[in-house]
């Protein structure tokens, strides 16, 4: 079965999405315009399933209550029995009430783990100040917690920052780590792509690292399979085919691309023989499928 380990859904009745809806602002993956309405279930299996899809991870996307939309996730869940269905949810760490928060959010059945971003695009880091997660000995106790819960961490960031999380997510050994969107590599000339290379060996390193191949379109929307392929041999050789896995980032990456060419652009760069693991083996396995 072809696990998506990374894709979003939101029901803008449900849930609110203060970063969606806000209108007039293009972001660094584009112009947001197109996905500003209701993007549920359904629609997203259509494309899924198609592709050969049976099971996804749904990871939490900046509502404006982590835990309303956590709650509102394990309801989807819920009311789709025939599409398993787990999910990473939002918890600030740092806070003094997240670990009571972090206990209701585990007490949902759906939920594997935790992404609390780090960094998104260096513009947009220099106005929200989320970098700063890396130096705060709170964050570094709040992924131990989560260690303790056998809980996941998803870590999104941007190359300048792989060194430092490096240091931080090694005195972490026991919690597992899923790399999005393999490390936001946001500078696509050539040697914009050897220093991200260089970086990422801080966090391939770890044995706890894996990496997830998603939202490669964020920073290229007119990329194409040969445009990536050295992103997706990069992470292939780094971290090895076992820890390397499929995520469509749907509807944010539908802005470039459909699903269905998404998908192939994958199956043309990953060895036939690592494909059985990479779309849908290892997700399995991480997030406990």
């Amino acid at each position: 079965m072809r696990i998506d380990c990374h894709h979003h859904l939101w029901d803008l009745q449900a849930v609110r999405y203060p970063w969606l809806m806000a209108r007039g602002e293009t972001r660094f993956f584009g112009d947001p315009a197109p996905i500003q309405r209701d993007y549920l279930l359904g629609e997203f299996r259509t494309d899924a399933e198609a592709a050969g899809f049976g099971a996804s991870v749904h990871i939490q996307v900046g509502a404006a209550d982590g835990l309303a939309e956590a709650r509102w996730v394990q309801s989807v869940a819920d009311g789709n029995p025939d599409w398993p269905l787990a999910q990473v949810a939002f918890c600030d760490l740092t806070t003094a009430g997240g670990d009571r928060q972090l206990e209701e959010i585990c007490a949902l059945p759906t939920v594997r783990g935790i992404r609390q971003i780090v960094g998104r695009a260096p513009d947009e880091d220099r106005r929200t100040g989320t970098n700063a997660l890396l130096d705060n000995p709170a964050f570094l106790e709040g992924l131990t917690r989560l260690a303790d819960r056998r809980l996941s961490f998803d870590l999104q960031l941007i190359p300048d920052l792989m060194q430092a999380a490096a240091g931080v997510f090694e005195q972490v050994p026991q919690l597992p780590v899923a790399l999005c969107h393999a490390g936001s590599p946001n500078d696509r000339s050539v040697e914009g792509l050897r220093d991200w290379s260089q970086s990422l060996r801080h966090l391939s390193r770890l044995p706890n690292m894996w990496c997830k191949l998603s939202g490669l379109g964020m920073f290229e929307h007119d990329w194409t399979a040969e445009s990536i392929r050295p992103i997706v041999e990069t992470c292939l050789e780094q971290f090895g085919p076992e820890r390397c896995m499929f995520g469509s980032n749907f509807p944010v990456d539908s802005l470039n691309a459909s699903y269905a060419r998404i998908v192939k652009a994958y199956q043309a760069l990953v060895p036939p023989g690592s494909q059985e693991a990479f779309f849908g083996g290892n997700a399995r396995r991480f997030y406990q499928i």
